[in-house]
């Protein structure tokens, strides 16, 4: 950049939904800086760890038009369809079930499941190449908002100017705060656990999403054996596992083998023998909504603007959503000349994504609340009511292409 103190955009954070939003707006001539506290991760590819995102259609295209997509060392895994199901762990999950197949759509796969490490390598390989990006990390800084501008100061010295900061630093995001921006959380009182198991039988690229008294169960097919497959397991998938916090830390505590035994009386049998690999994560569950999603020459992105629970996977799409929306908004001020931190442009962004953000957010609690109820009738009702809308073609769609992002 020739002039590195006068930015367009400055983004505060660089997990995936802040470095893929710089890669956007530099990738299309924005001078533009990104700032993290932490060094980014290290380029060499470490070992699998468990985590691994699902990342939807809409999304998936937003990476490759960033750059980034043909930058994942390892192969994404496609989701080609999805099993929807009531259960009880230990039972096998109720015949009325619903089904949904990519190949109904005609659009490609719902998604992808991506390892976390891949997608981290993948967007360090890209931000160093493009030229209108500065990347400051580990770095602090001090930001000062003002009709004008925003001014942002480096620790270690240095100043940089921009017309518009972007919040992408996580749900305790200290621009959201300095903002006076309020946020709104409910606790489900639930743990989340992530990681990843080698299994027995193929799983022919299909997702399973089980609903249990305590919390949602899911089962994401990752690609091929991916280094850590045997002669016994060939096969991997990641899981994701919501239950209630007492029984969430008791699972683990628990050792591999038990907690393997475990997840599949969760699971069921339709994968085979089971091999815990990886490492297990857990975060606690909360819904979170803001009052507004910008302000003076700010906008909030990702998980410092919504938290969802994670019952279909949305939470890090409904931020590449955001990216999307906001990255379309400013570019087109950009190149027509005009200012993209101007209140018209900030106020177009929040239009776009405060109602699809908010739909999400009632549509997940509702499903929360709706499935963690065990009494027998309205565990028969919701069994019904999941055949039911499995024999609704338009209703199926419709729900499908929210879920990819393509609505």
């Amino acid at each position: 950049m020739n002039d590195p103190e006068n930015l367009a955009v400055c983004i505060l954070g660089a997990g995936p939904v802040g470095a893929s939003l710089a890669a956007t707006l530099a990738g299309a001539g924005l001078p533009t800086a990104i700032i993290d506290q932490a060094p980014l991760p290290p380029m060499e590819l470490p070992e699998f760890d468990g985590r691994a995102y699902a990342i939807a259609l809409a999304s998936q295209r937003l990476l490759a038009g960033a750059g980034v997509w043909d930058r994942l060392p390892e192969p994404p895994g496609p989701i080609e369809a999805i099993r929807v199901a009531d259960g009880r762990p230990g039972e096998p999950a109720s015949p009325l079930s619903l089904h949904f197949s990519a190949a109904e759509l005609g659009e490609g796969p719902f998604g992808y499941m991506v390892e976390a490490r891949s997608l981290r390598v993948a967007l360090n390989a890209r931000l160093p190449s493009l030229p209108n990006l500065r990347v400051f990390a580990p770095a602090r800084a001090e930001v000062a908002r003002t009709p004008e501008g925003v001014r942002i100061r480096l620790a270690g010295g240095g100043e940089l100017r921009a017309r518009l900061v972007v919040a992408a630093e996580g749900r305790n995001s200290p621009l959201r705060r300095q903002a006076g921006i309020r946020a709104a959380t409910i606790d489900y009182h639930q743990l989340g656990m992530v990681g990843a198991f080698a299994h027995e039988k193929p799983h022919g690229n299909v997702a399973l999403e089980q609903f249990l008294p305590n919390g949602p169960f899911a089962q994401l097919p990752l690609a091929g054996p991916g280094g850590f497959g045997t002669a016994a397991f060939p096969h991997a998938s990641a899981f994701v596992w919501a239950d209630r916090t007492a029984i969430a830390r008791r699972m683990l505590a628990l050792d591999d083998a038990d907690f393997g035994r475990e997840l599949r009386r969760r699971l069921g049998d339709h994968l085979g023998a089971v091999r815990m690999i990886g490492r297990r994560w857990s975060y606690p569950l909360s819904a979170l909504q803001v009052e507004r999603w910008v302000d003076t020459r700010l906008a909030l992105v990702g998980d410092a603007a919504h938290g969802v629970h994670p019952i279909a996977g949305q939470g890090l799409n409904l931020g590449f959503r955001d990216v999307a929306a906001l990255a379309e908004e400013v570019i087109a001020a950009w190149q027509a000349g005009e200012d993209p931190g101007a209140p018209a442009v900030l106020a177009r962004y929040q239009a776009r994504r405060r109602p699809d953000t908010l739909l999400m957010l009632s549509g997940m609690h509702a499903l929360e609340r709706l499935f963690s109820n065990d009494i027998a009738p309205v565990r028969w009702a919701r069994r019904l009511g999941i055949a039911a809308v499995d024999r609704m073609p338009r209703l199926k769609l419709a729900f499908a292409r929210q879920a990819m992002g393509l609505s």
